[in-house]
């Protein structure tokens, strides 16, 4: 998710606001085909690394792994998003997002039995401390902390590593019977992770991980990660951003959409009346919800 900089007291949050741009400076590196773009106000916050986006291509990534099969949401679609608590499953929506770990087989079932598809959610570029297979990370994968407790940074430069423990956790959302997967804290190469990450190596990570998914016949949702989506739409099915409205960055999710594919977004801070109007005339699935992610919600449109 995203993380604020630390320059106020944390309010228990995962959402990092990235500070608009200012008197940006622009740096190209021809050999990993980026551009650079250093905001001179975040940087000097101590906390936001420079942001980063893709100027071309990368030429070595693979083709997209097809899965003519796999779960994709009409444009406008219902969703409840809960990551805490015990699920309630009295939601008449289209789609749950929910924790792949503390789901199991028989509640993915019961969401399936009330008409909805389901998400399986993993953080895919974080080590955390509680998750049942931390013990599988290596020390030299793990970075600095991520700003919650138990939580760190993973080296995404170092898939031989990761990989095998990835494809275990996708391999644990199939057998649970998951249409999807939302791969959270994939844009690691915009924060201060303590390992030197670049555009390239997080779009190598992404890609990996949507074609692994397909491989399994699982949709792959990607999350937030904006300054990448031209590059990884042909890659995901669908994307669930947060905050797009209060960043004013939502134009650039208007890409999905133009490929038919959906767009799931929240807001914790805005009223919605504030945004539900321009996600609605853009046809994104946004709803109002809750810093904790447990069952309370409010859609912009009626389910």
């Amino acid at each position: 998710m995203r993380f604020e900089p630390v320059r106020s007291a944390r309010i228990g949050t995962r959402i990092r606001g990235l500070l608009p741009i200012r008197l940006a400076m622009l740096v190209t590196t021809a050999a990993a085909g980026v551009i650079v773009v250093i905001d001179p106000g975040a940087a000097n916050a101590g906390t936001v690394a420079p942001r980063v986006s893709v100027g071309r291509a990368v030429a070595d990534l693979p083709d997209p792994y097809p899965c003519p099969g796999c779960y994709r949401p009409a444009l406008r679609s219902s969703w409840q998003w809960q990551l805490q608590y015990e699920v309630d499953t009295s939601f008449d929506v289209d789609m749950y997002d929910i924790d792949g770990f503390d789901a199991t087989a028989g509640l993915v079932q019961e969401l399936h039995d009330g008409g909805a598809s389901v998400v399986c959610y993993l953080s895919a570029g974080s080590w955390e401390r509680w998750r049942p297979d931390a013990d599988r990370f290596p020390r030299r994968v793990l970075g600095t902390s991520n700003g919650w407790p138990g939580e760190k940074w993973l080296d995404i430069r170092r898939i031989g590593i990761l990989g095998p423990i990835m494809k275990a956790r996708l391999n644990m959302c199939d057998d649970q019977g998951f249409d999807a997967v939302e791969f959270d804290n994939v844009d690691g190469y915009q924060n201060d992770t303590g390992f030197r990450l670049s555009a390239a190596d997080q779009l190598r990570y992404n890609v990996f991980l949507a074609n692994h998914a397909h491989r399994l016949g699982l949709s792959a949702v990607l999350k937030n990660d904006l300054g990448q989506l031209k590059m990884l739409v042909d890659y995901f099915d669908f994307v669930l951003n947060e905050q797009c409205h209060q960043y004013h960055e939502c134009d650039r999710l208007d890409r999905f959409v133009a490929a038919g594919k959906a767009v799931f977004g929240v807001e914790y801070r805005l009223k919605r009346s504030a945004f539900c109007p321009q996600s609605n005339a853009h046809d994104f699935n946004f709803l109002k919800k809750r810093l904790g992610l447990g069952p309370w919600r409010r859609a912009c449109r009626p389910d």
